[in-house]
């Protein structure tokens, strides 16, 4: 069902970096991307697959990982992802992105989670490091970095407390904590 995968794909930062992706997997898991849903049908998105150890250790450094948990630098040697994949947008085509990578990104990492993988979509990328190394072309914006590899911490969602604290944390037994708002707290309006 929808809600299990939904509720199952969380943010996972840690990772079992000796647990491989495969190219073709991640080719796979763009194609449901390329199948999503594009304003005025556009398709302006791009993507860098990078699932070899050399190129992941060009991309990891220009990333910024989990911003509420503070003197973490992001996922030490043996917890890295095995892969990633850059979203990029084709100012070729259209210089407006709207909402297309976000959808092209829920697909992927839906798409990931229901393989037993999990994932972060990351917007905060030193993007200028990250064209230089990779020798991104000026015609593509970088959207975002999808980071994936197979889990190697626990997510829990919890309920936000009377405080409203949306801040996620980490317990002493490292289970990372996400607190949701309530159903009711969200919907303003209800006809019918």
């Amino acid at each position: 069902m929808i809600r299990d995968l939904i509720v199952k794909n969380r943010s996972y930062r840690r990772f079992h970096q000796e647990v491989p992706v495969e190219l073709a997997t991640l080719k796979e898991l763009v194609d449901l991307g390329r199948l999503s849903a594009s304003a005025a049908n556009l398709q302006p998105l791009k993507y860098i697959l990078s699932c070899q150890p050399e190129r992941n250790a060009l991309i990891f450094p220009c990333l910024r990982w989990a911003g509420y948990i503070k003197d973490w630098r992001g996922p030490a040697e043996g917890e890295r992802p095995t892969a990633y994949i850059i979203v990029l947008g084709d100012t070729s085509i259209s210089s407006a992105f709207l909402c297309d990578h976000g959808v092209a990104a829920q697909s992927i990492m839906l798409g990931a989670t229901e393989r037993g993988l999990g994932g972060c979509i990351l917007a905060a990328v030193q993007r200028t490091k990250l064209r230089k190394l990779l020798k991104i072309p000026e015609h593509y914006e970088i959207l975002l970095v999808l980071a994936l590899g197979k889990p190697r911490e626990k997510v829990t969602l919890e309920k936000v407390g009377a405080d409203g604290d949306i801040k996620y944390w980490r317990d002493k037994d490292e289970v990372h904590h996400v607190p949701k708002r309530a159903l009711d707290d969200i919907i303003v309006g209800c006809g019918g």
